[in-house]
């Protein structure tokens, strides 16, 4: 298991530190789990895998894929974490929670305009988030 999670980190561009940190440990716990001195605990293994999106079965016995497929949903909370996670934004959380009670019409001009922005539209600039909303 020791080489798995050094193949872990590494894919993820982490070093023992930053790794550790994302887990809830010291550098010093990777550093032995890597070197083969300790082995982790399930609930590390469990942290690991949940955090790195980890496949269990790789990372305990090297059988099939090193990182699970996400589906959709899961793909988009993971999303979704990491948009709230990494700062305190206040556009960020005014957006969301106004796009809670979009309406129909209200998200329609929202991706119009958002396909506009991405040039997919050719025509011109669609109503404003109020449309439909007289």
């Amino acid at each position: 298991m020791n080489n798995r999670i050094r193949t872990i980190r590494k894919s993820v561009g982490l070093n023992q530190t930053d790794f550790g940190a994302r887990i809830g440990v010291k550098q010093t716990a990777v550093a032995a789990w890597e070197s083969g001195t300790r082995t982790p605990m399930d609930a590390i293994i469990q942290s690991i895998c949940r955090e790195f999106n980890v496949n269990e079965l790789w990372l305990r016995t090297g059988e099939g894929e090193m990182f699970r497929k996400l589906d959709r949903m899961d793909e988009l909370m993971e999303a979704t974490g990491r948009f709230f996670a990494n700062e305190t934004n206040e556009f960020r959380l005014r957006f969301v929670s106004a796009a809670i009670h979009f309406t129909p019409a209200q998200w329609e001009a929202l991706e119009a305009y958002c396909k506009l922005l991405l040039g997919e539209n050719a025509g011109s600039i669609p109503p404003g988030p109020d449309a439909g909303n007289t």
